[in-house]
């Protein structure tokens, strides 16, 4: 693969060397905005995963042997390239995932950054002395490399989410297997790009794509590969985890949410309303984290749902390309059929539309910006994770009344909550079942801070110092007599 100036052919990239699938040689990559093919993509056979593990093995014996401060500077490196080139690869990932090329170009920048932060981290994975309870004993603890990683990573967020598991692993000193998304493999492969051209030693990244369930069945169990860590549905996680654990594999999983955003009575309205509509709509409502569930308290009811709905009014949809154009299209079809499900349920259930619930035109997986009122809880999207433009909006009464709401669902990644009342905080931030909350702004997934959830958003982090332990082996050393 070349530098990115143009949208690429998309190779596999295994022992240092770009090379096409025995699978597939090139799958087509499409537009989502046009539906037309702008490229092709590599895909894996049984032979190319062989060489990727045999090259992961040979990686890790290098990379593992190299120092902390060498790791770091490569590292630093590697984010560097990546920064000089983030005007081509976000306008290549707004291309092949559809989304606004400013927020393509935010995420690419950022990657930069988190790269820079755990190249800090490689640095700082200490370990300690326990004082003994003889003179002659010295008891120490060391953090060692697990081994070769398999990460797999979704099209949401190409290169987000990819960097955050190659990062980690190359900053304790593994090697990895990286399993990117068909759907936006190019963006991906930049990544993988500036790190190669960065100097990493051939055999410590390597680059697969293919059919997902083939690739992660083959590398899961296999003895070359010592943790995984994946970013997806809780569907797909929970089978993974399964096959995970039955080989003892060091799992991380990031995995479905269905968030809840409380608006209490004292709230600052405009901002709760600002702050909500924003972030809703990036991405088109593919976030893992985006707020899918907005219940304002009753006396803020009608207000907020009209503020939220004439903010919603004006989000102008589009080619990500195009100027002034907040919010590009779904990934594919199956995500426009998806919308057009979820808001008809909702309706037959009794909810109110006040803006959107249709397909835009009939070119590209656009869809409108939709917001439902009054939306009863027998309705599917209240209980299933839309993934996309259309947010319920729900009244409330009382604080333990919407806590058990936000508490209902088995899925506990992130919550949000805008208030004044230090009690109200207090309560939500306490009494609520989720592994990360945020209150009157939306502060997640910056590099130093945890990322992950519990109950069926998965479990371990990757963010914050947390997401090193994943990475490393804990070993007690005690010596006795010298």
């Amino acid at each position: 693969m070349s530098t990115p100036a143009s949208f690429p052919d998309v190779q596999l990239y295994i022992d240092g060397t770009w090379r096409t699938g025995s699978a597939h040689a090139g799958d087509p990559i499409l537009n989502p905005a046009t539906e037309e093919k702008i490229g092709t993509v590599a895909h894996a056979g049984r032979e190319d995963l062989d060489a990727a593990l045999k090259a992961a093995e040979k990686g890790f014996r290098i990379w593992s042997r190299v120092s902390a401060h060498e790791r770091y500077k490569l590292m630093r490196k590697a984010a560097e390239i990546l920064r000089g080139r983030a005007d081509e690869v976000a306008r290549i990932m707004t291309l092949e995932q559809g989304k606004p090329l400013a927020e393509a170009l935010m995420e690419t920048q950022a990657a930069a950054d988190t790269i820079d932060w755990f190249a800090e981290e490689a640095r700082r994975q200490y370990g300690r002395v326990i004082p003994a309870r003889a003179g002659n004993v010295e008891q120490i603890v060391v953090r060692e490399p697990v081994g070769p990683v398999a990460a797999f990573t979704p099209w949401n967020f190409p290169i987000n989410q990819a960097v955050r598991k190659v990062s980690a692993a190359l900053a304790a000193g593994c090697s990895v297997i990286l399993k990117g998304p068909e759907e936006t493999p190019a963006s991906c492969a930049a990544l993988v790009k500036a790190y190669e051209d960065a100097g990493l030693p051939a055999g410590v990244v390597n680059l697969v794509f293919g059919v997902p369930s083939e690739i992660s069945e083959y590398l899961i169990p296999h003895p070359i590969i010592r943790k995984i860590s994946f970013t997806g549905s809780t569907v797909v996680g929970k089978k993974l985890a399964a096959l995970a654990g039955a080989h003892m594999k060091r799992v991380t999983m990031e995995l479905g949410g269905h968030a809840p955003a409380v608006v209490f009575e004292d709230a600052d309205l405009d901002l709760a309303v600002k702050m909500l509509s924003g972030a809703k709509f990036r991405n088109a409502g593919q976030v893992c984290v985006s707020p899918t569930r907005l219940l304002v308290h009753e006396t803020l009811y009608d207000r907020f749902v009209d503020g939220f709905t004439e903010a919603t009014r004006q989000i102008k949809v589009g080619n990500g390309l195009d100027e002034g154009v907040r919010m590009g299209p779904l990934a594919n079809h199956r995500r426009v059929e998806a919308m057009e499900a979820l808001t008809a349920d909702a309706l037959a259930h009794g909810a109110k539309l006040t803006t959107g619930g249709e397909r835009i035109g009939n070119k590209g997986y656009f869809f409108q910006p939709t917001v439902l009122t009054d939306v009863p809880l027998s309705a599917r999207i209240m209980s299933e994770e839309p993934f996309g433009p259309v947010v319920p909006i729900s009244p409330f009464s009382s604080r333990d009344a919407v806590i058990e709401e936000a508490n209902r669902l088995p899925y506990g990644l992130a919550a949000y909550a805008y208030t004044r009342s230090a009690a109200n905080a207090t309560e939500f931030s306490r009494r609520i079942e989720s592994g990360m909350v945020s209150i009157n702004h939306h502060g997640l997934a910056l590099p130093e801070t945890p990322f992950g959830g519990i109950k069926d958003s998965g479990y371990g982090s990757e963010g914050g110092t947390e997401a090193m332990e994943a990475y490393v082996n804990t070993k007690f050393v005690t010596t006795a007599g010298l």
